[in-house]
């Protein structure tokens, strides 16, 4: 056999023997924009998981609902269409109902109080009982951005919402506010918010102040109303089929990227939302602080843990954390 044939089958055998030829590939999934730090942190996860796994591993990332509606990715996990999808907390409390409590409103002081959420033990006792009931793993958690008001009209307390048709997601732990303020609550998917507030189909969202420049909210909406009701949050959760694929080391690996890109996404959120009530304002949009103790009050006075399944003793530990 000819030196350079023998050369060649020799690098075939060290390529099989070291699993090069037995790469998987991931769908990494999400609804958010390319120009948001979720995405290009995900990004960076992926590029990052095919080098630490030497390759065995890679993800293609899918953002801007590509593979589907919110809903449809959280479906995916069980279903197998997704591996991997970043996604607003809220919509675990489907599987797992307790795992909710942080999207009760008003539930974290600040985003100092959410991201200490994340080291505590009632953070990682929800994440465990999550685990237990779906077999689908969550990774890490990070800032989302504190969710905000737009409408038609100003607003300044908590009535003013009164019989005004709301968008919410399409989950009932958004419920809690606009229900406590006597509001018209329509869910509606994240992608078709834009064409429902500019044809009246909705007349007021809430989003955090980044998500309502991404989707470019402020176009159809010329009232930001700062309500500061939920601190928000994104998990990135991987299916139980891949978890249980995966060796210690590997669910190491992947549990440590995760955190990582959480944080430094986390870290751009916080810088980039400092920026926005300038920003809108630039813009010619109103800006103006609402009320927060007034919508606070009426969501404690009329909206009851045990309406949506959470456990009040939770939300007394999160209080609890300094």
């Amino acid at each position: 056999m000819k030196l350079w044939k023998k050369l060649l089958l020799a690098s075939v055998i060290a390529s099989c023997a070291s699993g090069a030829f037995a790469q998987t590939k991931l769908k990494w999934a999400h609804i958010m924009e390319t120009s948001e730090p979720f995405h290009v942190w995900s990004v960076w996860a992926a590029n990052e998981l095919s080098k630490r796994t030497n390759g065995k591993y890679s993800a293609d990332v899918y953002p801007a609902s590509q593979l589907g509606k919110e809903n449809d990715l959280n479906q995916g996990l069980t279903l197998g269409t997704v591996d991997i999808i970043v996604t607003g907390a809220g919509f675990a409390t489907k599987s797992y109902a307790p795992i909710g409590v942080t999207y009760y409103p008003y539930t974290f002081r600040d985003v100092d109080h959410l991201l200490k959420f994340f080291k505590s033990d009632v953070y990682k006792d929800l994440n465990k009982g999550y685990a237990e009931k779906t077999g689908h793993q969550i990774l890490s958690s990070m800032y989302y951005g504190t969710r905000q008001t737009t409408a038609n009209k100003p607003i300044t307390k908590c009535a003013d919402l009164k019989g005004l048709k709301m968008r919410v997601p399409d989950t009932p732990v958004y419920l809690a506010m606009p229900r406590a303020c006597g509001a018209n609550a329509t869910p509606i998917p994240f992608a078709e918010v834009y064409l429902a507030l500019q044809n009246g189909t909705v007349e007021a969202q809430e989003n955090p102040l980044t998500t309502i420049e991404a989707k470019k909210f402020y176009e159809v909406q010329k009232n930001i109303i700062l309500t500061g009701h939920i601190v928000e949050h994104l998990n990135i959760v991987v299916s139980g089929k891949l978890w249980k694929q995966l060796t210690d080391a590997e669910k190491k690996i992947l549990t440590d990227i995760a955190q990582e890109a959480s944080e430094k996404a986390s870290a751009d959120l916080v810088t980039r939302e400092k920026q926005m009530v300038d920003i809108f304002k630039k813009k010619g949009i109103s800006v103006t602080e609402a009320d927060r103790n007034d919508f606070r009050d009426s969501v404690l006075k009329s909206v009851k843990f045990e309406d949506f399944g959470y456990r009040k003793a939770d939300w007394d530990r999160i209080q609890n954390i300094k």
